[in-house]
Formats: C-alpha cells, structure tokens, sequence
C-alpha cells in the first residue's frame, strides 16, 4: 500500500513538475498545460510502472501533497510525502530521476512525460 502512494506520489510529482496545465488569463510559462507522465522503478519495491496525466498552472504543481515548480527552461523540482525528482522538460517531452523509500526500502528510478 505504501509502495503505491509512493509510486503514485511520485509520478504525480513528476507530471505536475513537468509543467501541465494551461494558466487561465495569466502569465502563461512555456511548460504549463496536460502532461502525461510514467514512472519507471528501477531499485526498490515501490511498483514497477505508473502513468499518470498532471496539470501544471504558472509553472507550479499543486494538489494534495505534491508540492513543485518548472523554471522557465525546464528544470523540473518536485516533492511529495518524502520523495523527490528532478530532471528536464524540453519541448513536448522531459525526463528525470526520483527517489523515495517504500516500507523504510529505499527506492528510486526514473520519469518520462510528454506534453498532451
């Protein structure tokens, strides 16, 4: 169950940092609107694959606990219940790494998203 939200925060995290949702009569940033992000475990018993689509609006993820931003050029930092990523967004696509623990298990891998 805990390897699930960890895996499911992480790629929540990824795809709201990955910069998702279009910014309603505001500044718009280059990476806001729909991202559809996987997250890939590569070490640890957190689960082995999750998709999720996020939403990104101003450059900021918000929701629940993720907490995380997209700067201008795309570096990507994002935070939930004791997990990281970070990585990059270029375009219509990112990538990055992320890493958390499971059960007190570390776990990391990494994250792909596309702009949808």
């Amino acid at each position: 169950m805990r390897s699930n939200r960890i895996r499911h925060f992480v790629c929540a995290s990824l795809c709201a940092v990955a910069g998702l949702a279009v910014a309603p009569a505001s500044a718009q940033q280059p990476y806001d609107g729909l991202w559809q992000v996987t997250v890939v475990t590569k070490t640890g018993s957190c689960d082995a694959q999750t998709t999720s689509t996020l939403t990104v609006s101003d450059g900021k993820i918000s929701g629940g606990p993720i907490s995380g931003s997209v700067g201008s050029g795309g570096l990507v930092r994002v935070s939930i219940n004791g997990a990281y990523a970070n990585g990059q967004l270029s375009g219509n696509s990112g990538s990055g790494k992320w890493n958390g623990a499971s059960a007190g298990v570390p776990c990391s891998g990494r994250w792909e998203a596309s702009r949808q």
